[in-house]
């Protein structure tokens, strides 16, 4: 009876955690202005997928991931746009919100295992996200070239990348030794 109950308040808060972090990745882009060029670059909704992965795991990230950029351009009349833009982004964050919380949960907790799982996130969602550019843009006749990727995925992301690499650990960090991440 006892496990039944903590599992099931375990799923509670990651369920509560990542309506948390959804609800987030829908409001922080409008800090942006809705200005696509500053968005790119900050990348708004990223980071609280990221921390999904890193507080809730890689399924909760993952869920989180691939809903926010389709329930965001539903609900605010097309920003992102569906296609190509919230399409390639549910799969990029998504990517995202796996890996990092696949990784942190299989890696030590320390700066060094919190770095790697995001880094690895980070590149494995851009290269996500590049594969199905290539996809959705190829089934309409157009092409997605490699100095498109790099452009999209890594020289306009870059002030979004910095603010990653810098609040994120230091983010989960602070809430891992407050014990503020649900454990097994």
């Amino acid at each position: 009876m006892y496990a039944t109950a903590s599992s099931s308040r375990l799923r509670i808060k990651r369920l509560v955690l990542s309506a948390l972090m959804l609800a987030l990745a829908y409001v922080l882009p409008f800090f942006t202005g809705n200005i696509p060029q500053i968005g790119s670059m900050l990348l708004p909704m990223h980071l609280p997928v990221l921390l999904c992965g890193f507080l809730c795991g890689g399924p909760w990230g993952a869920l989180v991931g691939f809903i926010a950029p389709l329930m965001r351009s539903v609900l605010t009349g097309g920003f992102p746009p569906m296609f190509p833009t919230a399409l390639a982004m549910a799969f990029e964050l998504a990517a995202y919100g796996f890996i990092s919380g696949l990784l942190y949960r299989r890696l030590p907790h320390s700066w060094a295992g919190t770095y790697a799982s995001l880094a690895a996130a980070m590149i494995g969602g851009r290269i996500v996200w590049g594969i199905v550019e290539v996809i959705l843009l190829t089934s309409t006749g157009s092409a997605f070239t490699f100095a498109a990727f790099v452009a999209g995925a890594f020289t306009n992301a870059i002030p979004g990348i910095i603010l990653q690499l810098v609040a994120l650990p230091a983010i989960v960090r602070a809430l891992d030794k407050a014990n503020l991440i649900p454990q097994e």
